[in-house]
């Protein structure tokens, strides 16, 4: 399956909530998408279907993949600590998620394309994989040639979140990745617990 590129929305609507951030489509229609999406459902969801639609709900949430996202929950599992609060710390790492976070980009997939496109250095390096694990201590920046950019500017003149675990500096344009977030700091609306029971079948 290719990372999906279609109207947010629609993902949104089956989820039921906003999982893309603000979205006034959504507002107006928070109902399943399809012909029958405001008729109600029959029957009850399986348990395999619940949590199935929970791990979907954080693959689209931070634009993972199958592949990357079970590579993901093994190396929580193998991480000592709970395993679903490690999965989304390990989540929450990835460079494209940290560029989302501090404010650069108003979207993970914006942060994403921002990283591959070389407009963000690590540590002072240019750095292109939007999956790069950051560690406590990674400076994040944007590039020099990179900080006049219209869409950089514009996205942090509307950034408003500020979050325990991440610094930024507007005048530099730098970012620290202070720490590995705790739970309770990551807002992400997902059950984790689900995830961990549906890989262990």
């Amino acid at each position: 399956m290719a990372r999906y590129t279609g109207p947010k929305t629609r993902i949104a609507r089956k989820f039921g909530e906003a999982i893309f951030g603000d979205d006034k489509s959504f507002e107006k229609r928070n109902y399943p998408p399809g012909q029958h999406g405001m008729a109600k459902k029959r029957g009850k969801k399986s348990e395999y279907a619940v949590q199935l639609m929970e791990k979907q709900k954080a693959k689209y949430s931070y634009g993972i993949l199958e592949k990357q996202f079970r590579g993901l929950f093994k190396k929580a599992s193998a991480t000592k600590g709970v395993t679903g609060e490690v999965l989304l710390q390990l989540c929450e790492a990835r460079l494209d998620n940290v560029v989302f976070r501090m404010g650069i980009a108003p979207s993970r997939r914006g942060a994403r394309q921002l990283v591959s496109h070389r407009h963000i250095t690590v540590n002072g390096e240019v750095v292109n994989i939007p999956s790069y694990h950051l560690k406590p201590g990674d400076k994040v920046a944007v590039r020099e040639k990179s900080k006049s950019l219209e869409a950089i500017e514009r996205s942090l003149s509307n950034s408003s979140h500020v979050y325990e675990w991440i610094t930024w500096n507007q005048d530099l344009k730098e970012g620290t990745f202070v720490s590995v977030p705790a739970r309770l700091q990551i807002p992400e609306n997902i059950k984790e617990q689900l995830i961990v029971e549906l890989y262990n079948k």
